[in-house]
């Protein structure tokens, strides 16, 4: 009986957690949906050839407009890079793809303030800077060589056929034309639901190992293991700690934002926080992809170069925060536990749960049903595909 306690606890934690983010998760797919879907992936080819600061800064715009799944971050960064883009541009719209998407930063804001928003939009900038510098110093040309011949192998990974994907409109006309045309309508209601499809299983593994975690690891352990009685040991210790526990946890994406509510709850500095949820571009599973995508050695590197930029950035963050009194209170973040009940939160996930419901119904009756089995698929597959939810009445095609 008491098992069965402990399980029901963490699962009603799981759901009000589920319930709480629900609209603000439709709400940040829609508006990145938008904008991929007049976005064309070859006019982000064009952009990323070399890695100049305006170069690197363009990545990180068309990143954070992309895909915020991990796995199709990945695989759509490689794929910028066999078709011609630098290797530290691929890598700076990799790092923005996840880390400085709009869905990101509302969900840290309802669950854990608005100052950790900020503080997403400050560190990944400073991610991007440090890994840049970072390659330029160390980077050999003989291991981008290697991991070129490597990538050019196409050996597959995850969500190949996902990244392979250019769901965006085409034809002429400003972006408020092409976004509210029968066309625009069509593509949104594609990357929206392909998005959610993508990010759906991290998601719900997120929650999940948040509601285990919330309801059975006691306090004293995450006070204990993050030295939370001892402030500057803290703020030490924190951005060290941070990417490793989100390399071992196998949470990615917006999925480790709930796990991140329960660390900061339990003790991790703020700095720490901001580390661990940037980490989830080397994750175990990623880590492994990176070994196919462009050689055991190169992976070695990213991994290197991605941990350092992490802790780096969370360091940066935990100082400048902390000395402009930036750094909330814990008590600010809430571990929701409370289920359903009549308040704000209802009525906007009814209100976009019906926007969910008619972007869903748009998705399949313009045949968008072919596009989910591929985005597991090979890439090839995916290109030599039209467009499938335009290719009947629109004409719209794949320009990855």
């Amino acid at each position: 009986m008491t098992a069965m306690h402990a399980i029901i606890h963490a699962l009603s934690i799981a759901g009000s957690m589920t319930w709480e983010i629900a609209w603000a998760l439709i709400l940040g797919f829609a508006l990145s949906a938008v904008v991929q879907a007049v976005v064309r992936r070859s006019t982000i080819v064009r952009l990323l050839g070399d890695d100049r600061p305006r170069t690197l800064a363009v990545a990180a715009g068309l990143g954070a407009a992309s895909s915020s799944c991990s796995y199709a971050a990945v695989a759509l960064a490689r794929s910028l890079f066999r078709k011609g883009a630098s290797f530290t541009a691929a890598m700076a719209f990799e790092i923005a793809s996840t880390n400085l998407v709009i869905e990101l930063g509302v969900i840290l804001a309802l669950l854990m303030g608005w100052q950790f928003t900020l503080a997403e939009f400050v560190g990944g900038p400073i991610m991007i800077v440090v890994l840049a510098v970072g390659f330029r110093l160390f980077l050999r040309e003989k291991l981008l060589r290697t991991a070129r011949q490597q990538a050019d192998r196409a050996v597959a990974g995850s969500m190949e056929g996902h990244a392979a994907m250019d769901m965006s409109v085409g034809g002429d006309g400003s972006f408020g034309r092409r976004l509210l045309s029968r066309d625009g309508y069509t593509a949104v209601a594609h990357v929206f639901v392909m998005e959610w499809a993508a990010i759906l299983r991290d998601l719900i593994i997120g929650l999940l190992a948040a509601g285990a975690i919330a309801a059975w690891v006691p306090d004293s352990f995450w006070r204990a293991f993050f030295i939370a009685g001892h402030p500057l040991a803290s703020k030490i210790w924190g951005p060290l700690i941070g990417p490793v526990v989100a390399i071992v946890s196998f949470v990615c994406s917006i999925g480790n934002v709930p796990l991140a509510v329960v660390l900061w709850k339990g003790g991790i500095s703020f700095g720490g926080v901001v580390a661990f949820i940037f980490a989830d571009l080397i994750i175990l599973p990623i880590l492994n992809i990176y070994r196919k995508y462009y050689g055991a050695r190169m992976a070695a590197f990213i991994l290197a170069s991605f941990y350092a930029t992490m802790v780096i950035a969370g360091y940066v963050v935990e100082l400048v925060f902390g000395g402009l009194g930036l750094v909330p209170s814990r008590a600010i973040a809430s571990i929701p536990d409370q289920g359903i009940s009549w308040d704000y939160t209802t009525w906007l996930n009814i209100v976009f749960g019906l926007v969910a419901v008619a972007l869903l119904v748009r998705f399949f009756r313009s045949g968008g049903t072919p596009m989910l089995r591929m985005m597991n698929g090979p890439a090839d597959s995916t290109e030599s595909h039209s467009h499938s939810s335009q290719g009947h009445e629109h004409h719209a095609q794949h320009g990855a």
